[in-house]
């Protein structure tokens, strides 16, 4: 006998006299996968680049958000001045700073 016939020809009272705990499990599981493979390490990045941003110091090498690649020149509370060529400097928000660059060479 097919175990698809079987289910199918249970009575209703049957399939629901169960734990009903047990119907949230399946849910309860998603989201503690959900949580350990996508939330955690997400967070988790997100505290590093904050780390990183506060320890900023002039003659940083960075990489901001754009793809420009450029030297730190200036720091303040709120904006960085990053040098992207000789002489031409550019004020940013800090936020908009990603990555070191000896993060990128390391990584080659």
């Amino acid at each position: 006998m097919n175990l698809l016939n079987v289910f199918l020809s249970m009575p209703p009272q049957a399939a629901e006299g169960g734990n009903p705990l047990m119907s949230f499990a399946p849910y309860v599981l998603i989201i503690i996968v959900f949580y350990f493979f996508m939330i955690r390490p997400q967070m988790k990045r997100q505290k590093e680049l904050r780390k990183y941003r506060e320890a900023l110091k002039k003659g940083d090498k960075v990489i901001t958000t754009g793809g420009i690649y450029g030297k730190v020149s200036e720091i303040k509370e709120q904006h960085v001045v990053v040098e992207i060529a000789d002489g031409v400097k550019v004020k940013m928000d800090k936020s908009a700073i990603v990555m070191d660059m000896s993060d990128v060479s390391a990584n080659k």
